[in-house]
């Protein structure tokens, strides 16, 4: 995957249709999930779409999470949040203001709301993972 600050740029040049699919390519680009791992104890809460989102801690003590979505779109807004947060150390993840990161792709004004409602508890979701492994 590629980081936030070259996407930022590169999303900011894009109109509207391309930056769907500029998402959608991000999703894509997710590691797969296994689907044993899709269940209600992974699946994020109050989001329109069906998102799963699975940590794992690697022996630096650093997590990586797998996640994944029903809906291309969704799947390439929870690939956005990783960009954020993947492969960093939980102490890092949970004084990450994930919000302030993604503010520049304007989300909200982006996207439908139906598609939008989520973010806040994935990015709950990985905030309370990263804590519990502090």
């Amino acid at each position: 995957m590629t980081n936030l600050t070259d996407l930022e740029e590169e999303y900011s040049f894009l109109e509207s249709d391309d930056r769907y699919r500029l998402l959608i390519d991000l999703g894509r680009r997710l590691e797969e999930m296994p689907e044993a791992l899709k269940t209600e104890a992974t699946k994020v809460k109050g989001c329109s779409a069906s998102v799963w989102v699975y940590p794992t801690r690697k022996e630096d003590g650093t997590l990586h999470f797998l996640a994944d979505s029903n809906a291309a779109i969704t799947k390439g807004i929870i690939a956005l949040v990783l960009l954020a947060v993947q492969d960093k150390a939980p102490s890092a993840i949970v004084e990450t203001d994930i919000e302030a990161l993604l503010a520049p792709f304007d989300l909200k004004n982006q996207l439908s709301s139906n598609r939008t409602q989520g973010i806040p508890n994935m990015i709950a979701l990985i905030r309370a993972t990263a804590e519990r492994y502090q």
